[in-house]
């Protein structure tokens, strides 16, 4: 099992994160970490950035759901840190026809199959193990100093990734 350290596990002030965000006295999302910090000591300002992206980008594209980043320091899993939002809902509620949906569940997923295959989730290039869907939505790369993942869950399959992207995106810059 890997161990996983879960931070802000709950519902951001969006409004606030928008704030904090802008004025000129800011980095710009571009910004390089501090000179001499790992990419664990980066991670936390790196994460809220990504995760801000991801939220724009479910917005513009008007869906709900869960946006998880998380860093993988080194070239093998052993432990990651990882950063979620809720953007709207974190599950779609069961109907007559449907049992509905843990958003969370689905997002941490799609980042576990990514962790363990180090390749996008949907193309493992196995068959889904327990405890994974095989569904794509989440996307990996490799940064400077370790592995770097983002995942949505809450879309069609299509928008998912382009919102997996987004934050992607701005980790790579960031670590």
């Amino acid at each position: 099992m890997l161990p996983v350290i879960v931070t802000g596990l709950g519902h951001w002030d969006t409004a606030r994160v928008y704030a904090q965000d802008k004025p000129e006295t800011q980095p710009s999302h571009s910004a390089t970490p501090p000179a001499g910090s790992t990419g664990s000591q980066a991670f936390p300002t790196a994460a809220d950035k990504a995760l801000l992206a991801m939220v724009t980008r479910a917005e513009a594209l008007q869906i709900k759901g869960v946006a998880v980043v998380a860093y993988i320091e080194g070239n093998s899993v052993t432990a990651w840190s990882s950063k979620m939002t809720v953007v709207g809902s974190m599950k779609n509620a069961p109907s007559a026809k449907d049992h509905g949906s843990n958003l969370l569940a689905i997002a941490y997923s799609k980042a576990a199959e990514m962790a363990d295959s180090l390749k996008e989730s949907g193309n493992a290039g196995r068959p889904p193990m327990t405890g994974e869907f095989g569904w794509p939505g989440g996307v990996i790369s490799k940064g400077k100093t370790g592995y770097l993942i983002a995942s949505f869950s809450g879309g069609p399959s299509e928008d998912d990734v382009r919102v997996s992207r987004a934050g992607l995106e701005v980790l790579a810059r960031l670590l």
